[in-house]
């Protein structure tokens, strides 16, 4: 038979004590009208008694809290873990705690989430906004209720909020003239949502690169898609069905990129002597593939760093001092594994 743990409440420390929990609640909130004595004896009996007190509910009853909230699309992708890590440190340093609300990649969820959090009177919000939102009303509804708002992934310059990004359009320049620099010439992109700013960096990236090292643009070898291997894998036959294929593959983001290996592989093409393939965001499964997945990395832990520094540097201003929104961009790093490498060595390691 399994133990049933009973959760401690205000009334067990109040019973023990013998004193009304309204006494218990204000000792574990430092109110001034209750003596250092008394609040010393609850504190210890709370601590006897393993008591966990409830932030969100103690929020709700002052009106304040030490609870930043995040919202994450997707808690299953590492970039996002790693970003909470960053975010979790600084918070942690500061005396906050964070949480964690995932939208499971759902507007309708992305909304309920805002709701949620401005609920809970959390201090404050950081967010990843989804890649298919639009209509972004609830965001500025966080704004309007001034509590400070910091995006991390993706800016969206119309909300005036500042924000964290990695610098897309450079990670996407570096990829491509890697690929150019093995030796590849007809290098195709698979793209993602082009309402999206950063895909569309990427894509600019690619464009520019190309173009740089005298490459002709060729629109046959660019397609669309969404972030998830099966869309890699679609993309990907697309353009294995060119009359000519082509040798290499710069893709908008990991996931895209294995469903593109799936389908190379399929196809009965080696990779990278056939064609080579980079992919973007350094998700973990990349180092473990066969052949291992090349990548740019998006400094995630640092990006989470860098987005609950700016929250605690708004929260830190004055009321009559003005904030002004701040865009940070980080520098993205080109990871090379055997999937590019056109001459790499079987033996060798990653």
């Amino acid at each position: 038979m399994s133990e049933i743990i009973l959760k401690v409440t205000m009334m067990d420390i109040a019973k023990e004590l013998n004193i009304n929990s309204a006494t218990v609640s204000r000792a574990l909130s430092n109110h001034p009208r209750i003596s250092e004595s008394t609040k010393q004896m609850v504190r210890e009996v709370a601590k006897k008694l393993q008591y966990q007190l409830n932030k969100v509910a103690s929020s709700l009853r002052s009106g304040k809290s030490n609870i930043i909230g995040v919202i994450i699309p997707n808690a299953e992708i590492n970039f996002f873990g790693s970003v909470l890590h960053g975010i979790e440190k600084i918070a942690s340093e500061n005396k906050y705690s964070i949480l964690i609300y995932q939208t499971n990649e759902l507007y309708w969820f992305d909304k309920i989430g805002v709701q949620t959090f401005l609920q809970s009177q959390v201090a404050g919000v950081l967010a990843s906004i989804l890649k298919e939102t639009i209509n972004l009303d609830h965001y500025s509804e966080i704004k309007k209720r001034g509590v400070p708002l910091i995006l991390f992934e993706m800016a969206v310059d119309t909300l005036g909020v500042s924000s964290v990004v990695v610098d897309d359009y450079a990670g996407a320049l570096a990829a491509t003239k890697h690929l150019v620099m093995q030796g590849c010439k007809r290098i195709a992109h698979i793209g993602g949502q082009q309402h999206v700013s950063a895909f569309k960096q990427r894509l600019k990236g690619y464009v520019d690169a190309l173009n740089v090292l005298g490459i002709q643009v060729d629109d046959d070898l660019v397609v669309y898609g969404k972030v998830s291997i099966e869309s890699g894998r679609e993309q990907m036959k697309k353009l294995l069905s060119l009359s000519i294929i082509p040798d290499a593959v710069f893709s908008v983001e990991d996931f895209t990129a294995l469903g593109a290996m799936q389908a190379i592989k399929a196809a009965n093409k080696k990779i990278p002597d056939d064609i080579a393939i980079v992919g973007f965001a350094n998700e973990p499964f990349g180092e473990y593939i066969t052949p291992t997945l090349s990548t740019v990395n998006q400094q995630t832990v640092q990006m989470g760093e860098e987005a609950a520094n700016l929250f605690f540097k708004s929260l830190n201003n004055s009321d009559t001092e003005k904030f002004d929104p701040f865009k940070m961009v980080l520098q993205p790093e080109l990871i090379c594994r055997q999937s590019s490498m056109k001459n790499y060595k079987k033996s060798d390691s990653t």
